[in-house]
């Protein structure tokens, strides 16, 4: 049996982990029959509204758990436009990739939210792997699973990617053309933060945290063990104490208000390997399609939006929209700034997916 480590940023003792896990579990189960843990969430397929469809298909051997939202009153003898949406790091279908997929779906597009391969409900091991070419491969998998839904129109097929998602999405979009129209939230290009750090704040510990994941691969295959780095749990102490926007209200996100069995913030080290030499900027002009990259005002992680934006030089219909006043965490929840982001949404795909 692989043995586990941990090198996190926080820690928590078991009691109190044990009290969060358990309530975590009790408030999704309880609150909705589909775990969803946003607000206005499907609790049921009533007539009229839109509907949820909980599926699972297989990508390269992997089982891939992921929820279809089709519109309200769908008729599968008609066409209609889908959206795949990605979700962000540590996130899951059920948090805010969720809540984007069944906005967009009461809008008319047949949306998709999956679990990546090696996350969440999704099959793969070791847990919790977090490899650019498979959370792009996941992109792709949801093309595939959505094109072949009944009714969908699969010359009319957008993507949607959030936080790590928006990266990973920045880079499907550059091959496979059969995403006509690309959008990102909050993007987070998760090789430039893994090579650099947050903000470029661990430039000069490249090589250290490279031999960190080279010997966190080389120890799983001499005895097993798999290391994993990020934040297994935090005290609200040490959420009060983060000095970043991006990390304080993500872990009030992701480990109390929008908690989740789930989700979590931990990978695996050696998935540095691969991360810390992959950027979602590389080779990004070769998306044609229609973009658009969506950000809030005060994000702390928009300047990796900004940086990618005038680098996509091929893209078409191509517009930067800023959120007034939004943090990149408020775009996951607040209803304000949601639903700015789903208006511009909604009037990029219905231009650029006729």
């Amino acid at each position: 049996m692989k043995k586990i480590s941990l090198v996190v940023a926080f820690a928590m003792s078991m009691a109190e982990t044990a009290v969060v896990s358990a309530q975590s579990r009790t408030t999704t189960q309880e609150k909705n029959p589909y775990t969803l843990v946003y607000d206005g969430a499907i609790t049921g397929n009533e007539p009229g509204k839109v509907h949820i469809h909980p599926v699972t298909y297989r990508l390269n051997g992997i089982d891939i758990a992921a929820n279809v939202y089709t519109p309200a009153n769908y008729d599968e003898t008609k066409s209609y436009p889908a959206v795949v949406v990605a979700h962000p790091n540590g996130g899951i279908k059920e948090q805010t990739a969720g809540l984007y997929a069944q906005r967009l779906a009461a809008s008319g597009y047949v949306t998709i939210a999956a679990d990546a391969a090696y996350q969440g409900a999704s099959g793969g091991e070791p847990r919790h792997t977090d490899n650019p070419a498979f959370r792009t491969e996941d992109i792709r998998g949801m093309v595939d699973y959505i094109s072949r839904y009944t009714g969908v129109d699969v010359h009319r097929i957008g993507a949607l990617g959030i936080c790590g998602g928006g990266g990973y999405t920045l880079k499907a979009a550059q091959s496979d053309k059969r995403i006509k129209a690309v959008a990102t939230l909050s993007m987070f290009n998760s090789g430039e933060v893994r090579r650099n750090g947050f903000q470029n704040s661990q430039i000069g510990t490249i090589q250290e945290r490279l031999k960190l994941a080279s010997d966190a691969r080389a120890k799983e295959l001499v005895d097993g063990e798999i290391i994993y780095s990020g934040v297994a749990r935090v005290t609200d102490e040490e959420i009060a104490n983060t000095p970043t926007d991006l990390y304080r209200e993500g872990f009030i996100y992701y480990y109390r208000t929008h908690a989740h069995p789930n989700s979590t913030f931990l990978y695996t080290t050696k998935s540095l390997l691969d991360l810390m030499t992959w950027d979602a900027t590389d080779q990004i002009e070769l998306i044609d399609q229609p973009l658009l990259m969506i950000a809030g005002e005060k994000a702390d992680t928009k300047y990796m939006t900004d940086e990618a934006f005038p680098k996509a030089v091929n893209a078409k219909n191509k517009e930067l929209f800023v959120i007034p006043g939004a943090t990149h965490i408020e775009t996951y929840w607040k209803m304000e700034y949601v639903s700015k982001a789903v208006n511009k949404l909604e009037s990029f795909f219905k231009q650029n997916l006729k």
